[in-house]
């Protein structure tokens, strides 16, 4: 892993990000990225894909993508798919999700893989590796024992790295980024980069204020992972992203875990 340097011919992302408005934007411009992939919980891909286009200009592509959560809420395992072109529900199944990524021809990435209870094992690797196009194996949220994992499984399933900043504070965005050594211009050419696993290197920044954002990210994660916040998400099954909602028009129905 590379720490912060300069390469203009490289396409630099940061390849997962919570956050977007105008001071995301600002911030990213001024860490030098060339793009961010906007993944927020809970919102349907046309609200993402119509916040993306907004923020979108000729500095920096705002790539719209979905961190789906597959499985229950107490054995979930988050699942990043960029390049998708038809909604995909949270709270399925991860077999459906994969078969839907899989339809949509949407690269999909293993995010904090065996992070906590939110993430795929090795043994899901297994299963679904043939579907699995990166794993990260960094972002600040992650302790060094969870990096030095992540990179263990990317040499054993011989996939290719990424790393992000993972920024739910929009302070970190830039933190973290994959540079991509071939210029990408539009969602369609990064999409195919990493379904192809063209070269690139993981950079982040270093210092203390690096470790700072680190901290407050880990801090975050008590907040973003209570009980209390997906139990009044989820109680009436309306919600946006919820596989009864009336926009899936029930196709999910039959793979849907609530």
């Amino acid at each position: 892993m590379d720490e912060a340097g300069e390469a203009d011919e490289e396409f630099r992302v940061d390849a997962h990000v919570k956050v977007l408005d105008e001071a995301v934007v600002e911030r990213a411009k001024t860490r030098g990225l060339d793009a961010v992939v906007y993944a927020p919980h809970f919102t349907r891909l046309p609200d993402v894909r119509a916040r993306a286009e907004r923020f979108s200009d000729d500095e920096l592509l705002v790539v719209p993508a979905r961190e789906v959560f597959t499985g229950d809420w107490r054995h979930r395992k988050h699942v990043l798919a960029v390049g998708l072109t038809d909604p995909v529900p949270d709270f399925i199944t991860l077999e459906a999700a994969m078969a839907e990524f899989d339809r949509q021809d949407a690269a999909v990435l293993a995010p904090h893989p065996e992070f906590a209870t939110v993430s795929l094992e090795a043994h899901d690797m297994r299963a679904h590796g043939g579907r699995v196009h990166g794993i990260e194996v960094y972002n600040p949220k992650h302790f060094g024992s969870h990096n030095d994992r992540a990179r263990d499984l990317a040499a054993e399933f011989d996939l290719p790295a990424f790393g992000s900043s993972y920024a739910h504070l929009p302070g970190t965005v830039g933190e973290v980024w994959t540079a991509f050594e071939e210029p990408l211009e539009t969602e369609s050419e990064f999409v195919a980069a990493l379904r192809s696993g063209a070269p690139r290197r993981v950079c982040r920044r270093d210092g203390v204020d690096h470790q700072l954002r680190c901290v407050a990210e880990f801090g975050h994660l008590f907040y973003e992972n209570s009980w209390k916040k997906i139990d009044r998400l989820f109680l009436s099954g309306t919600e946006p992203t919820h596989p009864g909602h009336i926009a899936y028009d029930g196709a999910f129905a039959d793979v849907s875990v609530y």
